[in-house]
Protein backbone atom coordinates (compact mmCIF):
# COMPACT_ATOMS: atom_id res chain seq x y z
CA UNK A 1 0.00 0.00 0.00
CA UNK A 2 1.26 3.04 -1.14
CA UNK A 3 1.24 5.78 2.02
CA UNK A 4 -0.40 9.30 1.28
CA UNK A 5 1.19 12.50 1.85
CA UNK A 6 -0.88 14.18 4.78
CA UNK A 7 -3.16 16.19 4.10
CA UNK A 8 -2.93 20.40 4.94
CA UNK A 9 -5.51 21.52 7.34
CA UNK A 10 -8.04 24.40 5.61
CA UNK A 11 -6.75 26.81 7.67
CA UNK A 12 -2.78 26.65 6.41
CA UNK A 13 -3.90 27.52 2.96
CA UNK A 14 -4.25 30.62 1.87
CA UNK A 15 -8.20 31.73 0.95
CA UNK A 16 -9.71 30.52 -2.93
CA UNK A 17 -9.86 34.95 -3.18
CA UNK A 18 -6.42 35.69 -1.81
CA UNK A 19 -5.01 32.70 -3.65
CA UNK A 20 -6.56 34.39 -7.42
CA UNK A 21 -4.94 37.85 -6.26
CA UNK A 22 -1.64 36.69 -5.88
CA UNK A 23 -1.74 34.80 -8.60
CA UNK A 24 -2.90 37.73 -11.06
CA UNK A 25 -0.31 40.18 -8.90
CA UNK A 26 2.28 37.16 -10.11
CA UNK A 27 3.70 37.50 -6.58
CA UNK A 28 5.50 34.07 -4.43
CA UNK A 29 2.99 33.01 -2.02
CA UNK A 30 5.40 33.12 0.72
CA UNK A 31 6.60 36.71 -0.20
CA UNK A 32 3.09 37.96 0.17
CA UNK A 33 2.42 36.23 3.21
CA UNK A 34 5.50 38.36 4.30
CA UNK A 35 3.97 41.65 3.50
CA UNK A 36 1.37 42.13 6.49
CA UNK A 37 4.05 41.51 8.84
CA UNK A 38 6.16 44.81 7.34
CA UNK A 39 3.06 47.04 7.38
CA UNK A 40 2.20 46.12 10.90
CA UNK A 41 4.54 48.28 13.10
CA UNK A 42 3.65 51.44 12.37
CA UNK A 43 7.27 53.48 12.32
CA UNK A 44 10.80 53.42 12.76
CA UNK A 45 11.23 52.75 17.10
CA UNK A 46 11.78 49.76 18.81
CA UNK A 47 9.08 48.83 21.37
CA UNK A 48 10.08 48.69 24.48
CA UNK A 49 7.72 48.54 26.39
CA UNK A 50 5.36 51.31 28.84
CA UNK A 51 7.93 51.92 31.59
CA UNK A 52 11.21 52.46 28.83
CA UNK A 53 8.44 55.35 27.88
CA UNK A 54 7.39 56.58 30.90
CA UNK A 55 11.19 57.46 32.56
CA UNK A 56 12.07 58.89 28.39
CA UNK A 57 8.83 61.27 29.24
CA UNK A 58 9.69 62.29 33.07
CA UNK A 59 13.63 63.09 31.72
CA UNK A 60 12.05 65.00 28.88
CA UNK A 61 10.19 67.14 31.62
CA UNK A 62 13.17 67.35 33.47
CA UNK A 63 15.38 68.83 30.49
CA UNK A 64 12.22 71.26 29.52
CA UNK A 65 12.82 72.60 33.60
CA UNK A 66 16.42 72.89 33.59
CA UNK A 67 16.62 74.96 30.11
CA UNK A 68 13.75 77.24 31.44
CA UNK A 69 15.73 77.59 34.57
CA UNK A 70 19.06 78.09 32.69
CA UNK A 71 17.20 80.76 30.27
CA UNK A 72 15.91 82.84 33.29
CA UNK A 73 19.21 82.88 35.08
CA UNK A 74 20.65 83.86 31.94
CA UNK A 75 17.87 86.83 31.49
CA UNK A 76 18.15 88.01 34.96
CA UNK A 77 22.05 87.74 34.83
CA UNK A 78 21.94 90.08 31.91
CA UNK A 79 19.50 92.27 33.95
CA UNK A 80 21.92 93.10 36.11
CA UNK A 81 24.91 93.30 34.24
CA UNK A 82 23.12 96.34 32.59
CA UNK A 83 23.00 97.73 36.78
CA UNK A 84 26.38 96.82 37.17
CA UNK A 85 27.69 98.61 34.24
CA UNK A 86 25.58 101.83 35.50
CA UNK A 87 26.88 101.86 38.84
CA UNK A 88 30.34 101.05 37.41
CA UNK A 89 29.99 104.47 34.96
CA UNK A 90 28.65 106.65 37.36
CA UNK A 91 30.49 105.63 40.96
CA UNK A 92 33.90 105.47 41.73
CA UNK A 93 33.66 104.54 45.44
CA UNK A 94 34.80 101.69 47.26
CA UNK A 95 31.19 100.37 48.14
CA UNK A 96 30.79 100.75 43.93
CA UNK A 97 34.21 98.57 43.43
CA UNK A 98 33.04 96.11 45.57
CA UNK A 99 29.45 95.91 43.80
CA UNK A 100 31.65 95.33 40.73
CA UNK A 101 34.13 92.48 42.19
CA UNK A 102 30.74 90.82 43.87
CA UNK A 103 29.18 90.66 40.46
CA UNK A 104 32.11 89.07 39.10
CA UNK A 105 32.80 86.72 41.71
CA UNK A 106 28.77 85.60 41.07
CA UNK A 107 29.41 85.46 37.31
CA UNK A 108 31.88 82.27 38.10
CA UNK A 109 29.45 80.47 40.04
CA UNK A 110 26.75 81.08 37.40
CA UNK A 111 29.37 79.18 34.70
CA UNK A 112 29.81 76.92 36.84
CA UNK A 113 25.99 75.83 37.58
CA UNK A 114 25.65 76.57 33.56
CA UNK A 115 28.48 74.43 33.18
CA UNK A 116 26.84 71.37 34.37
CA UNK A 117 23.70 71.80 32.73
CA UNK A 118 25.18 71.91 29.31
CA UNK A 119 26.96 68.70 30.14
CA UNK A 120 23.79 67.03 31.63
CA UNK A 121 22.36 67.88 28.20
CA UNK A 122 25.45 66.40 26.03
CA UNK A 123 25.55 63.39 28.07
CA UNK A 124 21.87 62.13 27.03
CA UNK A 125 20.22 61.89 23.52
CA UNK A 126 16.40 61.20 25.07
CA UNK A 127 15.58 61.05 21.31
CA UNK A 128 17.57 57.59 20.69
CA UNK A 129 15.42 54.36 20.03
CA UNK A 130 17.40 52.28 21.63
CA UNK A 131 17.42 54.96 25.41
CA UNK A 132 16.61 51.76 27.62
CA UNK A 133 14.54 52.98 30.97
CA UNK A 134 17.58 52.85 33.01
CA UNK A 135 19.57 55.74 30.95
CA UNK A 136 16.11 57.66 31.14
CA UNK A 137 16.50 57.67 34.59
CA UNK A 138 19.88 58.90 35.33
CA UNK A 139 19.48 61.70 32.39
CA UNK A 140 16.39 62.38 34.30
CA UNK A 141 18.34 62.62 38.13
CA UNK A 142 21.17 64.87 36.46
CA UNK A 143 18.51 67.30 34.81
CA UNK A 144 16.85 67.63 37.93
CA UNK A 145 19.78 68.11 39.68
CA UNK A 146 21.29 70.90 37.14
CA UNK A 147 18.17 72.53 37.41
CA UNK A 148 17.55 72.67 41.09
CA UNK A 149 21.50 74.34 40.83
CA UNK A 150 20.67 76.94 38.32
CA UNK A 151 17.71 77.87 41.25
CA UNK A 152 19.74 78.48 43.87
CA UNK A 153 21.94 80.39 42.06
CA UNK A 154 19.37 82.71 40.40
CA UNK A 155 18.34 83.36 44.34
CA UNK A 156 21.64 84.02 44.93
CA UNK A 157 21.46 86.46 41.95
CA UNK A 158 18.75 88.10 43.39
CA UNK A 159 19.33 88.44 47.03
CA UNK A 160 23.06 89.98 45.12
CA UNK A 161 20.58 92.73 43.03
CA UNK A 162 18.69 93.37 46.17
CA UNK A 163 21.53 94.60 47.89
CA UNK A 164 22.69 97.30 44.76
CA UNK A 165 19.42 99.20 45.31
CA UNK A 166 20.73 102.45 46.78
CA UNK A 167 23.82 102.33 44.34
CA UNK A 168 21.96 101.83 41.36
CA UNK A 169 19.06 104.21 42.87
CA UNK A 170 22.24 106.90 43.14
CA UNK A 171 23.58 105.86 39.42
CA UNK A 172 20.38 106.33 37.85
CA UNK A 173 19.51 109.54 39.45
CA UNK A 174 23.09 110.94 38.23
CA UNK A 175 22.08 109.24 35.18
CA UNK A 176 18.71 111.36 34.44
CA UNK A 177 20.80 114.53 35.45
CA UNK A 178 23.11 113.98 32.55
CA UNK A 179 21.03 114.41 29.46
CA UNK A 180 19.65 117.53 30.96
CA UNK A 181 22.89 119.15 32.11
CA UNK A 182 24.55 118.71 28.76
CA UNK A 183 21.26 120.26 27.37
CA UNK A 184 21.67 123.22 29.41
CA UNK A 185 25.26 123.95 28.67
CA UNK A 186 24.75 123.91 25.04
CA UNK A 187 22.34 125.52 25.06
CA UNK A 188 23.86 128.59 27.66
CA UNK A 189 27.28 128.30 25.00
CA UNK A 190 24.35 129.11 21.51
CA UNK A 191 23.32 131.83 24.24
CA UNK A 192 26.59 133.40 24.88
CA UNK A 193 27.15 133.75 20.92
CA UNK A 194 23.68 134.66 20.17
CA UNK A 195 24.42 137.42 22.89
CA UNK A 196 27.79 138.69 21.55
CA UNK A 197 26.45 138.23 18.03
CA UNK A 198 24.18 141.43 19.35
CA UNK A 199 26.69 143.44 20.72
CA UNK A 200 29.12 143.04 17.92
CA UNK A 201 26.01 144.18 16.06
CA UNK A 202 26.06 147.34 17.99
CA UNK A 203 29.52 148.19 17.25
CA UNK A 204 30.77 146.53 20.42
CA UNK A 205 33.99 144.35 20.09
CA UNK A 206 33.88 142.45 22.90
CA UNK A 207 37.17 140.75 21.90
CA UNK A 208 37.80 139.37 25.55
CA UNK A 209 34.71 137.53 25.91
CA UNK A 210 34.77 136.17 22.38
CA UNK A 211 38.22 134.53 23.16
CA UNK A 212 36.17 132.71 26.75
CA UNK A 213 33.65 131.94 24.66
CA UNK A 214 35.98 129.97 22.21
CA UNK A 215 37.70 128.63 25.11
CA UNK A 216 35.20 126.40 25.43
CA UNK A 217 34.88 124.86 22.24
CA UNK A 218 37.22 121.79 23.47
CA UNK A 219 35.00 121.50 26.66
CA UNK A 220 31.95 121.26 23.97
CA UNK A 221 33.62 118.92 22.03
CA UNK A 222 34.22 116.78 24.79
CA UNK A 223 30.45 116.85 26.24
CA UNK A 224 29.22 115.39 22.43
CA UNK A 225 31.60 112.29 22.81
CA UNK A 226 29.53 111.58 25.97
CA UNK A 227 29.82 110.01 29.10
CA UNK A 228 30.97 106.97 27.45
CA UNK A 229 34.42 107.91 27.04
CA UNK A 230 34.68 110.52 29.74
CA UNK A 231 32.72 108.94 32.62
CA UNK A 232 29.38 110.19 33.73
CA UNK A 233 30.98 112.38 37.07
CA UNK A 234 33.42 114.08 34.82
CA UNK A 235 30.81 114.83 32.01
CA UNK A 236 28.86 116.36 34.89
CA UNK A 237 31.37 118.64 36.30
CA UNK A 238 31.97 119.56 32.61
CA UNK A 239 28.80 120.32 31.51
CA UNK A 240 27.69 122.36 34.85
CA UNK A 241 31.17 124.21 34.39
CA UNK A 242 30.80 124.91 30.78
CA UNK A 243 26.92 125.89 31.96
CA UNK A 244 28.21 128.19 34.17
CA UNK A 245 31.10 130.23 32.24
CA UNK A 246 28.80 130.57 29.13
CA UNK A 247 26.35 132.11 31.18
CA UNK A 248 28.67 134.43 32.29
CA UNK A 249 29.76 135.34 28.89
CA UNK A 250 26.16 135.58 27.68
CA UNK A 251 25.89 138.04 31.14
CA UNK A 252 28.42 140.51 30.33
CA UNK A 253 27.88 140.73 26.84
CA UNK A 254 24.28 141.94 27.51
CA UNK A 255 25.59 144.05 30.08
CA UNK A 256 28.41 145.78 27.80
CA UNK A 257 26.06 148.44 26.18
CA UNK A 258 25.39 149.67 30.07
CA UNK A 259 28.68 149.13 31.01
CA UNK A 260 30.14 151.63 28.09
CA UNK A 261 27.68 154.29 28.73
CA UNK A 262 28.34 153.79 32.75
CA UNK A 263 31.87 154.34 31.24
CA UNK A 264 31.70 157.51 29.43
CA UNK A 265 29.78 158.71 32.11
CA UNK A 266 32.21 158.40 35.26
CA UNK A 267 35.01 159.52 32.14
CA UNK A 268 32.92 162.89 31.93
CA UNK A 269 32.39 162.74 35.95
CA UNK A 270 35.92 162.34 36.97
CA UNK A 271 37.23 165.14 34.31
CA UNK A 272 34.81 167.51 36.00
CA UNK A 273 35.56 166.41 39.44
CA UNK A 274 39.64 166.73 38.34
CA UNK A 275 38.86 170.40 36.94
CA UNK A 276 37.22 171.09 40.64
CA UNK A 277 39.24 170.13 42.29
CA UNK A 278 42.23 171.86 40.63
CA UNK A 279 40.32 175.55 41.52
CA UNK A 280 39.71 174.29 45.02
CA UNK A 281 43.18 173.32 45.60
CA UNK A 282 44.36 176.70 43.99
CA UNK A 283 42.49 178.24 47.65
CA UNK A 284 44.87 176.33 50.18
CA UNK A 285 47.49 179.07 49.59
CA UNK A 286 45.13 182.09 51.06
CA UNK A 287 44.08 179.51 54.00
CA UNK A 288 47.38 178.36 54.56
CA UNK A 289 48.32 182.31 54.30
CA UNK A 290 45.84 183.20 57.01
CA UNK A 291 46.86 180.22 59.30
CA UNK A 292 50.23 180.90 59.54
CA UNK A 293 49.13 184.73 60.08
CA UNK A 294 46.68 183.90 63.13
CA UNK A 295 47.81 180.88 65.00
CA UNK A 296 51.45 178.47 66.18
CA UNK A 297 53.00 176.78 63.44
CA UNK A 298 51.92 173.78 65.63
CA UNK A 299 48.36 174.54 64.04
CA UNK A 300 49.02 174.34 60.46
CA UNK A 301 52.67 173.14 59.91
CA UNK A 302 50.94 169.53 58.96
CA UNK A 303 49.11 171.29 55.91
CA UNK A 304 52.41 172.87 54.62
CA UNK A 305 52.15 169.67 51.62
CA UNK A 306 48.64 170.19 50.56
CA UNK A 307 49.19 172.65 48.04
CA UNK A 308 51.72 170.71 45.99
CA UNK A 309 50.39 167.32 46.76
CA UNK A 310 46.96 168.21 45.98
CA UNK A 311 48.54 169.90 42.64
CA UNK A 312 50.59 166.33 41.66
CA UNK A 313 47.80 164.22 42.53
CA UNK A 314 45.25 166.12 40.37
CA UNK A 315 48.49 166.03 37.80
CA UNK A 316 48.13 161.80 37.61
CA UNK A 317 44.34 161.45 37.99
CA UNK A 318 44.20 164.07 35.02
CA UNK A 319 47.02 161.40 33.25
CA UNK A 320 44.77 158.01 33.69
CA UNK A 321 41.91 159.77 32.68
CA UNK A 322 43.55 159.89 29.09
CA UNK A 323 44.91 156.37 29.14
CA UNK A 324 41.65 155.03 30.51
CA UNK A 325 39.78 156.79 27.98
CA UNK A 326 42.38 155.49 24.99
CA UNK A 327 41.19 151.97 26.91
CA UNK A 328 37.72 152.85 26.14
CA UNK A 329 37.93 153.95 22.49
CA UNK A 330 39.82 150.74 22.30
CA UNK A 331 37.09 149.07 24.21
CA UNK A 332 39.26 147.55 26.49
CA UNK A 333 36.44 147.36 29.37
CA UNK A 334 38.84 146.20 32.60
CA UNK A 335 41.70 148.34 31.57
CA UNK A 336 39.46 151.17 31.11
CA UNK A 337 37.71 150.45 34.69
CA UNK A 338 41.13 149.71 36.86
CA UNK A 339 42.25 153.08 35.66
CA UNK A 340 39.00 154.64 36.49
CA UNK A 341 38.75 153.09 40.00
CA UNK A 342 42.71 154.74 40.34
CA UNK A 343 41.54 157.87 39.10
CA UNK A 344 38.69 158.24 42.27
CA UNK A 345 41.25 156.66 44.66
CA UNK A 346 43.66 160.03 43.59
CA UNK A 347 40.71 162.68 43.38
CA UNK A 348 39.37 161.15 47.02
CA UNK A 349 42.69 161.45 48.93
CA UNK A 350 43.04 165.19 47.04
CA UNK A 351 40.15 166.50 48.04
CA UNK A 352 40.30 165.17 51.44
CA UNK A 353 43.55 167.37 51.61
CA UNK A 354 42.38 170.20 50.42
CA UNK A 355 39.21 170.17 52.65
CA UNK A 356 41.50 169.40 55.65
CA UNK A 357 42.98 173.02 55.52
CA UNK A 358 39.36 174.91 55.43
CA UNK A 359 38.19 172.38 57.72
CA UNK A 360 41.23 173.18 60.00
CA UNK A 361 40.59 177.22 59.90
CA UNK A 362 36.74 177.00 60.83
CA UNK A 363 37.40 174.43 63.96
CA UNK A 364 40.46 177.02 64.69
CA UNK A 365 38.18 180.24 64.38
CA UNK A 366 35.07 178.40 66.65
CA UNK A 367 37.84 177.66 69.21
CA UNK A 368 39.44 180.83 69.30
CA UNK A 369 35.95 182.88 69.31
CA UNK A 370 34.70 179.98 72.11
CA UNK A 371 36.57 177.53 73.76
CA UNK A 372 34.31 177.02 76.32
CA UNK A 373 31.93 175.26 73.86
CA UNK A 374 34.34 172.71 73.38
CA UNK A 375 35.50 172.70 76.83
CA UNK A 376 31.33 171.87 77.66
CA UNK A 377 30.68 169.39 75.49
CA UNK A 378 33.57 167.28 76.19
CA UNK A 379 32.59 167.94 80.25
CA UNK A 380 28.87 166.50 79.20
CA UNK A 381 30.23 163.26 77.80
CA UNK A 382 32.66 162.55 81.00
CA UNK A 383 29.61 163.27 83.10
CA UNK A 384 27.29 161.13 80.59
CA UNK A 385 29.67 158.27 81.25
CA UNK A 386 30.14 158.79 85.34
CA UNK A 387 26.13 158.58 85.63
CA UNK A 388 26.44 155.48 83.49
CA UNK A 389 28.92 153.94 85.92
CA UNK A 390 27.27 154.92 88.79
CA UNK A 391 23.41 153.59 87.95
CA UNK A 392 22.50 150.89 90.15
CA UNK A 393 25.95 151.18 92.06
CA UNK A 394 26.85 152.71 95.14
CA UNK A 395 30.54 152.76 93.93
CA UNK A 396 31.84 152.98 90.65
CA UNK A 397 33.77 149.98 89.29
CA UNK A 398 37.71 150.76 89.26
CA UNK A 399 37.63 148.88 86.05
CA UNK A 400 35.37 152.21 85.22
CA UNK A 401 36.21 154.82 87.37
CA UNK A 402 39.87 154.72 86.66
CA UNK A 403 40.15 155.93 83.37
CA UNK A 404 36.79 157.99 83.53
CA UNK A 405 38.80 160.32 86.23
CA UNK A 406 42.19 160.53 83.81
CA UNK A 407 39.77 162.12 81.12
CA UNK A 408 38.62 164.34 83.90
CA UNK A 409 42.56 165.25 84.23
CA UNK A 410 43.21 165.04 80.90
CA UNK A 411 40.73 167.86 80.45
CA UNK A 412 42.08 170.18 82.69
CA UNK A 413 45.31 170.03 81.39
CA UNK A 414 44.41 170.45 78.15
CA UNK A 415 42.61 173.78 79.02
CA UNK A 416 45.68 175.07 80.78
CA UNK A 417 47.14 174.84 77.06
CA UNK A 418 44.35 177.37 75.92
CA UNK A 419 46.45 179.90 78.68
CA UNK A 420 49.29 182.46 77.49
CA UNK A 421 49.61 184.46 74.71
CA UNK A 422 49.77 182.16 72.12
CA UNK A 423 47.56 179.37 72.73
CA UNK A 424 48.13 176.44 70.97
CA UNK A 425 44.21 175.90 69.86
CA UNK A 426 45.29 173.07 67.46
CA UNK A 427 46.68 171.03 70.22
CA UNK A 428 43.64 171.71 72.71
CA UNK A 429 41.23 170.69 69.95
CA UNK A 430 43.01 167.21 69.46
CA UNK A 431 43.68 166.59 73.46
CA UNK A 432 39.29 167.19 73.93
CA UNK A 433 38.61 164.66 70.62
CA UNK A 434 41.15 161.97 72.25
CA UNK A 435 38.78 162.83 75.54
CA UNK A 436 35.69 162.34 74.01
CA UNK A 437 37.04 158.79 72.23
CA UNK A 438 38.69 157.59 75.67
CA UNK A 439 35.08 158.17 77.24
CA UNK A 440 32.99 156.67 74.30
CA UNK A 441 35.18 153.48 74.96
CA UNK A 442 34.37 153.28 78.73
CA UNK A 443 30.29 153.41 77.57
CA UNK A 444 30.73 150.71 75.45
CA UNK A 445 32.66 148.59 77.81
CA UNK A 446 30.32 149.35 80.52
CA UNK A 447 27.18 148.57 77.89
CA UNK A 448 28.69 145.29 76.43
CA UNK A 449 29.37 144.27 80.43
CA UNK A 450 25.52 144.52 81.21
CA UNK A 451 24.04 143.52 77.96
CA UNK A 452 25.77 139.80 78.33
CA UNK A 453 24.64 139.80 82.43
CA UNK A 454 27.86 140.39 83.76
Amino acid sequence: MVPRAPRRSPRHRPPGALRDTLTLLGLPLLAALALPAAFAGGGTRRWFGGRAESQRAEAQAAKDAAAAAFYDLDTAQRDLRISIETIAAVDSSPAARRAVDGFAALGRRIDEASGRYISAVDAHDLDRDDLEASAASRARTELTAAKDELGRVRQELDRFAEGLSPLLGKAETQLARLAPAVERARQALLAASDALDAVRGAGLKADDLAARLAALGPELTRLNQGAGQHGVPETLERAERVTREAEAVRTEAERLPERAAETDHRLVSLRTRAQALTTRAGQVDPILSELRRRFTAACWQDLQHVPDHAAETVRQAEAKLTEAQRARDEQRWPDATALLSTVRALLNSTDEAVSAAGDRLRQLNAVQKDPQQEIERTRFAIRDAQRLAMAGRNTPDPRHARPLDDAVARLERAITTLEGRHPDYWHFLTETDAVRRAVADVVAHIREERGSGH
